[in-house]
């Protein structure tokens, strides 16, 4: 990374170790991941060519095989080592669905190994100058208020902060203060922040969501366009229609290509057709957080942002 040019960092508590069993010709095949939130967001802002670095805690021997899987080249990882194991999963996807074969939880990271990947992560992402705040698949790993200190403490420090969270985690990073949240319409029903999922009731929540001085709320619909609403008005974005290969990781890879296109310093409505095409090419892979940045691009120009009423 040269003086001055833009990056991102993304805090990834506990990445995860994931085993895809899928078929090919009749025979299993075996496919090993380093993945989770923040791998995945870290993932695709790197395919939209931008540097990144991953900031995450590596412990057990899920965390040592994951060390490896994730500092392939295209993610530069600042890793705290510990003492505490990586979750893991192993999904069998033989049949077309992701069937869960066994999973394990990641183990609780202990004060003093908070305390050091919270610093190291102030220092990288104030280099950087956007951060994206990743969730945890374990809430025992990291508590919610963490999360409120480093979104508070890194917009003090001048940092864009985007955040990608649920729960009490979304609720405690809202009071840090954070640039952009990024939440789906589902995760606003189990949270009791809307009681319905019209476009209606989702814009109330998102305005809510918004009072502490988000410049986006973003809010993901599955197979709806997901609505976005900005200090300007509030928009559909409405994606081409492609073939579903799976569903998930979409909304990583949108909430990764708008941080890329803000660092960059793009226009919002960019960003916001940029993130659109990134989840609209994510479901036609097999691979999470993946694509190719130039099909991304060009899937944006047909992105098209359409008023919503309140």
């Amino acid at each position: 990374m040269t003086e001055n040019q833009p990056s991102v960092v993304v805090f990834a508590p506990s990445p995860q170790l994931t085993v895809t069993v899928e078929e090919v010709d009749g025979a299993p095949d075996m496919h090993i991941h380093a993945g989770g939130q923040g791998v995945w967001q870290a993932r695709m802002v790197a395919v939209l060519g931008l540097p990144v670095t991953l900031c995450g805690a590596f412990g057990g021997e899920t965390g040592s095989v994951l060390r490896h899987l994730v500092d392939d080249g295209d993610i530069t990882v600042c890793a705290r080592e510990v003492s505490a194991r990586n979750g893991a999963y192993v999904h069998d996807r033989r049949k077309g669905e992701r069937d869960a074969v066994v999973e394990m939880a990641a183990d609780p990271l202990s004060r003093h190994e908070l305390d050091d990947l919270y610093a190291v992560t102030l220092r990288e992402a104030l280099a950087a100058g956007t951060a994206i705040l990743a969730g945890v698949q374990d809430p025992g790993v990291a508590p919610p208020s963490l999360y409120r200190r480093l979104v508070a403490d890194l917009g003090q420090l001048g940092c864009r902060v985007v955040v990608d969270l649920a729960g009490e985690y979304l609720l405690a990073a809202r009071e840090g203060g954070p640039s952009v949240i990024k939440v789906s319409h589902q995760e606003l029903l189990d949270a009791g922040m809307t009681d319905d999922d019209s476009a209606p009731a989702l814009v109330r929540a998102a305005d809510h969501l918004a009072e502490t001085g988000a410049e986006l709320v973003l809010v993901s619909r599955a197979g709806e366009p997901a609505i976005a609403r900005t200090r300007d008005g509030v928009c559909a974005i409405e994606v081409p229609t492609l073939h579903k290969v799976d569903t998930r990781g979409a909304g990583d890879s949108m909430t990764a290509a708008v941080a890329v296109a803000l660092a960059l310093g793009e226009p919002m409505d960019d960003a916001l057709r940029l993130g659109g095409a990134a989840g609209a090419l994510n479901i036609t892979r097999h691979g999470l957080g993946t694509g190719e940045g130039a099909t991304i691009r060009a899937i944006a120009r047909q992105v098209r942002l359409t008023p919503v009423e309140r």
